[in-house]
C-alpha cells in the first residue's frame, strides 16, 4: 500500500528537489540512498524523510513508500502509533 504522506516516494516535499537530481537519482536504481545524498548536501528546500516511512538512516519501516499490512500492530514498526502507520 503506497504513502500517502509522501506519495509513494519515502519523502515528504520532494517536488522542491531538483527535476534532474530525481531523474538521477530514479536512474542509480538506490533513491532512497540518492535523495537522502542529496539531502545531506543541500538545503534552502523543505524535503524531508517522511516521518511515516521511517527516520531516513536505519529505521526505515518496510520499503520507503510502501506500507506492507503484515507490519501492522501493536508488534510492528508502527507500534508507537497504535500499530497503523501515520496517514492512517
Amino acid at each position: 500500500m503506497s504513502c500517502g504522506p509522501c506519495a509513494g516516494t519515502g519523502f515528504v516535499n520532494l517536488e522542491q528537489a531538483p527535476a534532474d537530481v530525481v531523474a538521477r537519482a530514479e536512474a542509480s536504481g538506490e533513491f532512497k540512498w540518492a535523495i537522502l545524498e542529496w539531502l545531506r548536501k543541500s538545503s534552502g528546500h523543505d524535503v524531508a524523510v517522511c516521518g511515516c516511512c521511517g527516520d531516513g538512516d536505519s529505521d526505515w519501516h518496510g520499503e520507503a513508500g510502501e506500507h506492507d499490512e503484515a507490519d501492522f500492530g501493536p508488534d510492528g514498526p508502527y507500534a508507537y502509533n497504535g500499530g497503523l502507520p501515520e496517514c492512517f
